[in-house]
């Protein structure tokens, strides 16, 4: 198991009093912990590998710096959307082993699809509420006792004690309504809705830290922990982009752009959901066209060489939608479309200047697609991701959107799980 720790504070920078923030990011590639003060300055980061959840929490808690933990005046995680765990109520053992996020369960969608509203974001084999209808379909015993948790809420339920505990973030798969505040009627129906948990805001205080962890790891008393969300909002909320027509395009193996929105919008066919951000909606969707698509034709090498001698303000004639297989669902909804990326040129610079400029097409269509179905135009976009650090790439992507892009200054999620702890940590300051 590896680790690597940077501190970017020494005793003396923390000012006598000083308290500090703690952001934990279970994402799919490892866990990462950031501390902050109330000013969002970093003051400590890590990293670690995974080997088993529950040790990287252990292990990420001993990896903070023993000067800096007794500073600390809140605690909060994220984890991957719909990683589900169906555990026992009572003892709070795991009662099947996990279902990850990326796991369809095909057998579920048709009795998911008879029960909830056409085109609902649970109409998805990979959804939270898929997981759990095919666990309940074949697992005959325990049903009485099970509980059904997030990743998230898992991890934050080892830190403060309180079983049954999720964030409407990490709720909105199993089919909860953030909106209205509660589960729907069409749920609560159902047999199994007995094993949903209940449901909070994102970064409200949940309990004080475990006395055992506390003492064991050198925290303080009144150290609290609270309510996380999903990996992908953190990063949104670590970009610190909190006006609605602030928007974040991840650039990495994917396309995916997020857009905060005075109003809601949902559609499966296109996979476009929303995310409550407090008063605020995070409209999302994601294409299956990005990095990988380029990793499949150059090396970063050639990708970084190539990229200088490209002409950002000159327009390509060439007409791409690169894809690595066949199938598209946002802004285009077609499991059909073939992947375009010919006829290739002659030289790989007008090769590469069409793949990018093609990609920022599909992403200017994407936001586009959003103001067609009723949110807030975008008017600016921060940028996430591997494509972020390519300068020409941003260049073309503001010609062809038409709009200010920048590199996103934090996109580390584990950043914005600390700014959650912040966020908890100030409301119950209020609150006494």
């Amino acid at each position: 198991m590896s680790l690597k720790v940077s501190n970017s504070s020494s005793k003396d920078d923390v000012q006598v009093g000083e308290r500090l923030y703690l952001g934990m990011d279970f994402g799919t590639s490892g866990a990462r912990f950031a501390i902050i003060n109330k000013d969002g300055t970093i003051l400590s980061e890590g990293k670690k590998e995974y080997p088993k959840f529950t040790v990287t929490l252990f292990s990420l808690l001993e990896a903070v710096p023993v000067n800096l933990r007794p500073l600390i005046a809140s605690i909060s995680i994220d984890g991957t959307s719909a990683t589900t765990i169906i555990i026992d109520s009572n003892s709070g053992e795991p009662l099947w082993r996990p279902f990850l996020y990326n796991e369809s369960c095909p057998d579920a969608l048709p009795v998911v699809k008879s029960i909830a509203p056409a085109n609902h974001t649970v109409c998805s084999g990979t959804s939270t509420l898929c997981k759990l209808v095919s666990w309940w379909n074949t697992e005959g015993e325990n049903r009485e006792s099970a509980l059904l948790l997030h990743q998230a809420d898992w991890l934050l339920w080892l830190l403060h004690g309180k079983l049954g505990l999720s964030d409407y973030n990490n709720a909105l798969k199993v089919g909860y309504d953030p909106e209205l505040e509660s589960y729907p009627p069409w749920l609560l129906s159902q047999p199994y809705s007995q094993l949903l948990p209940s449901v909070q805001a994102p970064g409200t205080s949940i309990g004080y830290l475990k006395e055992g962890i506390r003492t064991e790891f050198g925290f303080p008393k009144d150290c609290v922990v609270c309510t996380g969300t999903t990996d992908s909002i953190a990063a949104f909320l670590a970009a610190r982009a909190t006006e609605p027509g602030k928007a974040v395009t991840s650039l990495g193996s994917t396309l995916a752009i997020k857009l905060l929105s005075t109003s809601r919008i949902e559609d499966a066919r296109f996979g476009v959901y929303s995310h409550r951000l407090d008063d605020k909606w995070l409209v999302g969707g994601a294409s299956n066209t990005g990095g990988a698509v380029l990793r499949q034709i150059f090396t970063d090498e050639q990708l970084e060489k190539l990229s200088e001698h490209i002409d950002p303000m000159e327009v390509s004639p060439l007409d791409y939608y690169p894809l690595q297989v066949v199938g598209e669902r946002f802004p285009v909804a077609d499991p059909k479309m073939v992947p375009r990326l010919h006829p290739r040129p002659q030289s790989d610079v007008e090769y590469l200047h069409g793949i990018l400029e093609s990609i920022a097409r599909i992403e200017a269509k994407g936001y586009s697609l959003l103001k067609d179905m009723g949110a807030t135009q975008v008017d600016e976009v921060f940028t996430a991701g591997g494509g972020a650090k390519n300068e020409k790439w941003t260049k073309i992507r503001e010609r062809v959107l038409g709009l200010p892009v920048s590199r996103a200054i934090q996109t580390e999620a584990a950043y914005g799980a600390a700014l959650l702890a912040l966020k908890g940590a100030q409301a119950q300051h209020n609150e006494q």
